[in-house]
Parts: C-alpha cells; sequence; structure tokens
C-alpha cells in the first residue's frame, strides 16, 4: 500500500480501481491517508471516485460474461438457487448498485447486477452515484470538504 500511497492521485486511482474489482482490498485507508497528506480534497474524491467506478464497471462485465452452466458446474449452484437469486436482483434491481461500495458484499453484487444482465445505463450511474457518496462521507469525517 505505501507504494500506492507515494504515487499520489495516480495510486488512489489505481488502488480505487483494484478494491473495486475482484482484488480483495480496501481503498479506504489509502484514501483517507492521502487526503490527510495532500489535503487534496476534490482531488482525491474525483480520482477515487473514477477509480472505483471503473474497477466495478470491470467487475460488473465479468458478472455479464458469465453463463449459468459455468456457475453451476464450477461453483456447485443448482439452478432453482440461480433464479432465486435472480428474482432477488431483479426485485431491487439497479438500486443495488447504490450499494456497491460494501466490502465484500458490493462486489458480489455488482458481479450479480452484471450476471443477472441488468440495464446497464441506470447502474452504471447508480455505480457512480453509490462511489461518489462514499467517498464524499470520508471527505466529511476527515473534515477536509
Amino acid at each position: 500500500m505505501e507504494w500506492l500511497e507515494s504515487l499520489g492521485l495516480l495510486g488512489l486511482f489505481l488502488g480505487s480501481a483494484l478494491a473495486a474489482s475482484i482484488v480483495p482490498f480496501s481503498s479506504d485507508v489509502l484514501y483517507v491517508a492521502i487526503l490527510a497528506t495532500t489535503g487534496q480534497n476534490l482531488g482525491c474524491f474525483l480520482a477515487a471516485t473514477s477509480g472505483s467506478w471503473l474497477g466495478s464497471l470491470f467487475t460488473f462485465y465479468l458478472g455479464w460474461l458469465g453463463k449459468w452452466e459455468w456457475i453451476e458446474k464450477w461453483f456447485k449452484v443448482t439452478r432453482e438457487k440461480l433464479e432465486q437469486q435472480q428474482a432477488k436482483v431483479q426485485k431491487y434491481g439497479v438500486w443495488l448498485a447504490l450499494f456497491s461500495w460494501v466490502p465484500i458484499v458490493g462486489d458480489l453484487t455488482v458481479l450479480a447486477l452484471g450476471f443477472y444482465k441488468a440495464p446497464r445505463g441506470w447502474t452504471f450511474l447508480m455505480l457512480l452515484i453509490g462511489k461518489a457518496i462514499r467517498y464524499l462521507f470520508w471527505n466529511v469525517i476527515v473534515g477536509l470538504f
């Protein structure tokens, strides 16, 4: 993480993108560290939000490429279970994307939204809003925005 921190805003962008993809990593500590050391409120907000959003788009498209047969075969999930999950995803729809920032669960939610072919335009917008709220929260907590 020190390496990413040494890159400043670029490191924050990259770290946020990695954290929002399937890499198990949290960008919150990195965000607060760079925000506190640089004081670049808007720069940190834009770098982290855009990186995290792009990482989520990557995760969404990984899900989009998935096939039911693969999930059944590799993860031993029955078609009935997939249909139950699909019903839940369809019930809440793109609003689930607002919670993509939640560690672990958020990445799985984005993957599911892609897998079940949620409408891309609205999903991408909700992902962006959710990510922005997350980093805005940190700016308020650190007291720099």
